[in-house]
């Protein structure tokens, strides 16, 4: 029969520990506040932090009974986009972003959510756009971190 724990910390990638079960979880799923995780095997874990955290690919939550959740950034299907140059690449991106999309920055290629409106104004702009499926990270924004401190310090209890 299923179970509900309770989040009591977040520890990032690298942590040492072996975790009982796993979430995998796409990029809008990985910001949280208050939510409520299902786990693979189907157990749920109630996570209530204090602040907004993004969850890290690879990263633990620690539950109240002292086991471990891994976190998995899920696959979701994307938009490779590649420019001619690194220049013509920034660009494509000053162009994503004065329209507020969500984009994984790389130093050969962004990643977009697929939209075939977006990949249409990109390839008349000369990029090559490709779908793949892959995991999405994208940026958080100016405001999404509290004064600089380490997410995993703000909740660790």
């Amino acid at each position: 029969m299923p179970q509900t724990f309770r989040a009591i910390g977040y520890l990032p990638t690298g942590a040492a520990g072996t975790p009982f079960d796993l979430a995998i979880l796409l990029h809008d799923e990985r910001r949280v506040r208050r939510r409520m995780l299902t786990l693979v095997h189907g157990d749920t874990v109630l996570v209530d932090f204090p602040e907004p955290v993004t969850l890290a690919d690879r990263s633990v939550l620690k539950l109240d009974d002292g086991r471990l959740v891994e976190i998995i950034a899920g696959e979701e299907p994307l938009y490779d986009v590649r420019g001619r140059d690194p220049i013509h690449l920034m660009r494509l991106c000053w162009h994503l972003g004065n329209r507020h999309l969500k984009t994984q920055i790389e130093a050969e290629r962004v990643l977009i959510l697929r939209d075939h409106v977006i990949r249409d104004m990109l390839r008349g702009l000369g990029a090559t756009v490709t779908d793949i499926s892959e995991p999405f990270h994208p940026e958080d924004g100016a405001y999404a971190h509290s004064h600089g401190e380490p997410q995993h310090a703000l909740i660790n209890r």
